[in-house]
């Protein structure tokens, strides 16, 4: 069962969904996110884990994790996630957690991998899928797709090319690992 953390429009998710995924649960950091209503429209409950209605962010984190885990959930999928997973989610959900990210690993983590990209000329970027650790961005890379950079691209023209390739990678992935 998978679990998806999300915190903006949810395409990913969608890609998720769109492949049949079993996912049984959709956790946001932010309210009234796109995301979340693209769960709802398909059933999947949902619940939002706002770090201003917690104590701290590791109290936050644990909760996230016990909802997580009281769903049945074995797999947790980041998918535009943009909160940094605190150590104590690990020591309760455990280590199956997966991350999508727009650019090569590690030479380009962060929250900005597009524009990064751009920035260093470089004449490609990636799709990647990671294991998540409580680094940013820091995981064992699982698998990776290139995409090229081409003459004229902007950070839009070129995220919607890595967005392609990661709705196509992420649920391949996923799917890979549910079944191991």
């Amino acid at each position: 069962m998978i679990g998806v953390l999300v915190s903006g429009e949810g395409t990913n998710l969608q890609a998720l969904v769109d492949a049949g995924l079993p996912i049984v649960a959709v956790a946001s950091n932010r309210p009234g996110v796109p995301a979340l209503a693209r769960a709802e429209a398909v059933g999947i409950p949902t619940a939002v884990f706002d770090a201003d209605a917690f104590a701290s962010r590791d109290d936050r984190d644990e909760a996230l994790a016990l909802w997580l885990r009281e769903r049945g959930v074995e797999l947790a999928v980041l998918a535009g996630y943009m909160h940094l997973l605190r150590p104590r989610f690990f020591e309760v959900f455990g280590r199956r957690v997966v991350n999508t990210h727009s650019a090569p690993l590690p030479a380009f983590p962060g929250a900005h991998p597009i524009e990064d990209v751009l920035a260093a000329g470089v004449p490609e970027t990636a799709a990647t899928v990671h294991w998540v650790d409580e680094g940013m961005d820091s995981g064992p890379v699982i698998r990776v797709v290139p995409v090229p950079v081409e003459p004229g691209d902007t950070p839009a023209t070129l995220r919607a090319r890595v967005q392609a390739a990661e709705h196509r990678l992420l649920p391949e992935v996923v799917r890979e690992l549910i079944a191991a």
